[in-house]
């Protein structure tokens, strides 16, 4: 079997899988721990919101999230801590912030469907609706909380399951102030790569530049044809990436010296261990997308660019087996470069 064709267990696909809700409003696909046994302080959810569809308003009791809109556009509101609210837009290319326990509203305000990726900073979210929230307290415990008489709920239906997308009328225009800047929002796409080279470009959505961010990060990373992410480990750090676009090959090593070498294309969604080495390089016809989260705010990275020249070469050279004469001519490389230019050609796709 090829690996383009095997199954990896680092990897699972998001866009395949059968959606965990779906109704005329949109639909909710997940892949957590249950899914991907490997998965450790991270999972991911796609949701798609047709035009009238609605996030329920729920909260995560274990994790925080953290979204990026891939298509449309839409409101998002966020009720926190001591009443305090948030209200915002985000459109393609930007990004949201939601911390653990915050009740939030995703509602789509475009005139097309609505597509977001979600990570969550815990492989197996848990999650609170409104309704359900709700439905919890007797009618007499609802009266006393809003001072009004318990026959005021005697229409809540507590039976009916709720709906984790809803669709509701375009009745209200969207408050202006929802389209300023906000604290919770960040607009990756729009800032100047932090990376830019011939073979992609990296840009970071971590905690130096976005101070709300907690318990997670997320890169948005461009390969091209010409490139390669260069052999790395992420020290004291997970990373779960997505595939926007194109196709890649990853290989991983494992503490036990074996290897998994694999293919991801659109939709897939793959996991890295903290600090276990790997790099992924462009295999496919197009610019790769990848959308890179991580289990920390400020993510580690160790590149095998620059690792090179921090040894004596006697001690590279005892590593590798070879004699000190034998050694490759390194070049030097004060700071890693992250991405590289690929000078060879792309080793054969079995």
């Amino acid at each position: 079997m090829s690996i383009s064709e095997r199954k990896s267990r680092h990897v699972a696909s998001l866009a395949r899988l059968t959606p965990r809700f779906e109704n005329q409003e949109g639909s909710v696909s997940c892949v957590d721990s249950s899914d991907l046994p490997i998965l450790r302080r991270l999972s991911i959810r796609r949701l798609l919101l047709e035009v009238h569809g609605v996030r329920e308003p729920h909260w995560h009791a274990n994790a925080h999230e953290l979204g990026y809109c891939v298509r449309g556009e839409a409101l998002v509101t966020i009720a926190g801590n001591h009443a305090q609210r948030e209200s915002f837009t985000v459109a393609a290319g930007e990004m949201f912030f939601v911390q653990s326990g915050a009740m939030h509203a995703i509602e789509n305000i475009g005139d097309a469907a609505a597509e977001f990726v979600l990570a969550f900073s815990h492989e197996k979210p848990e999650d609170f609706g409104m309704k359900s929230a709700f439905g919890a307290m007797s009618d007499a415990v609802l009266g006393n909380t809003y001072d009004l008489p318990a026959a005021a709920f005697a229409g809540f239906d507590r039976l009916a399951r709720g709906s984790e997308i809803l669709s509701i009328p375009r009745t209200t225009k969207v408050e202006a102030q929802a389209r300023h800047v906000n604290p919770y929002k960040y607009s990756i796409e729009a800032m100047p790569p932090q990376i830019d080279f011939p073979a992609g470009t990296a840009r970071t959505a971590r905690a130096p530049l976005w101070p709300v961010l907690r318990d997670i990060a997320m890169y948005s990373v461009t390969i091209t044809r010409e490139g390669m992410r260069e052999p790395h480990w992420h020290p004291e750090t997970a990373e779960m990436g997505f595939v926007a676009a194109g196709m890649a090959r990853m290989t991983i090593l494992d503490p036990d010296g074996s290897t998994d070498t694999y293919i991801i294309g659109p939709g897939d969604t793959y996991f890295i261990p903290r600090a276990y080495p790997h790099h992924i390089e462009n295999v496919g016809e197009e610019t790769v997308h990848l959308l890179i989260f991580f289990d920390q705010a400020s993510p580690g990275d160790v590149g095998y660019r620059s690792l090179i020249d921090m040894f004596p070469g006697g001690v590279v050279a005892a590593a590798l087996g070879i004699r000190e004469d034998d050694l490759p001519a390194f070049p030097f490389t004060e700071i890693d470069p992250l991405l590289v230019a690929r000078c060879n050609p792309i080793d054969p796709v079995p």
